[in-house]
């Protein structure tokens, strides 16, 4: 198996001939967010079989980068989100997604899908009128894959993700503070300990910034990788802690 991190949340999982997208960001900005580390993803990263979404959120669910992708990928996609992008993006779009809730398995080319429950708010925005549940996904096979979408600790996380061999797990955000239903890096490397992954990669941290706020709180940018793999090593020194760069890939082979 490889993976490759894009940057955020955007990752590529190849395995058995497969590859799969997770929440792609393709792009060099989101609103009044921009990319300020890593390149901007070459057209390869759009590559894919499938998209998996975790949620509605702009930088997960990013409308602007649908067109980057395989025009024949299927959209995996929270239960309400065609309506989205029905909306936004036209049939031609919402007609390939797949509506998806925990609980809920399905297969992509060679690979195996479950989807697992994330504690987040899955809602578009506040005030949308777009919403739906916040996901994580449980790719199956040898090596087998959570990627965790954005979550919180919950009590069932054990029993609905694990165990598996990598977890793709977030370990800090894309601005000056972070909110309810998020892992900070401490709470991350919990995360890993409860679905016992051998090996981890932290996503969801040192890409995107507000625009003109580069000074604030630089300790929430860059760091939480290392802090995550400090963390790691004193939860649980077993573990493999793959900090990749944007753009770079590792290898997973089988246990």
């Amino acid at each position: 198996m490889r993976i490759t991190w894009w940057g955020h949340s955007t990752t590529t999982i190849e395995s058995n001939g497969t590859r799969l997208l997770t929440d792609p960001v393709l792009t060099s900005r989101i609103a009044h967010v921009r990319r300020r580390r890593g390149p901007t993803p070459t057209a390869e990263a759009g590559h894919c079989d499938a998209v998996l979404v975790s949620h509605m959120h702009a930088d997960h669910l990013h409308l602007t980068s649908l067109p980057l992708i395989s025009p024949d990928a299927a959209l995996v996609v929270p239960r309400g989100a065609a309506k989205l992008i029905h909306a936004d993006s036209g049939a031609s779009y919402s007609e390939r997604c797949i509506e998806v809730a925990p609980g809920n398995q399905l297969r992509i080319g060679g690979l195996d899908i479950t989807v697992v429950t994330a504690h987040h708010d899955g809602r578009r925005l506040p005030w949308s009128a777009h919403s739906g549940p916040a996901l994580g996904f449980r790719v199956e096979g040898t090596p087998s894959v959570w990627f965790a979408g954005d979550t919180d600790l919950y009590d069932d996380l054990a029993a609905e993700a694990g165990p598996v061999d990598l977890a793709l797990v977030p370990v800090g955000g894309w601005g000056p503070s972070l909110g309810p239903g998020h892992l900070d890096p401490e709470r991350a490397a919990e995360a890993v300990r409860r679905v016992g992954a051998r090996i981890a990669v932290p996503v969801h941290f040192g890409t995107f910034w507000p625009i003109g706020c580069d000074w604030m709180k630089p300790e929430l940018f860059l760091p939480p990788g290392e802090q995550f793999k400090k963390a790691m090593a004193e939860v649980d020194p077993a573990v493999r802690v793959d900090l990749l760069a944007p753009g770079e890939s590792t290898e997973v082979g089988a246990r």
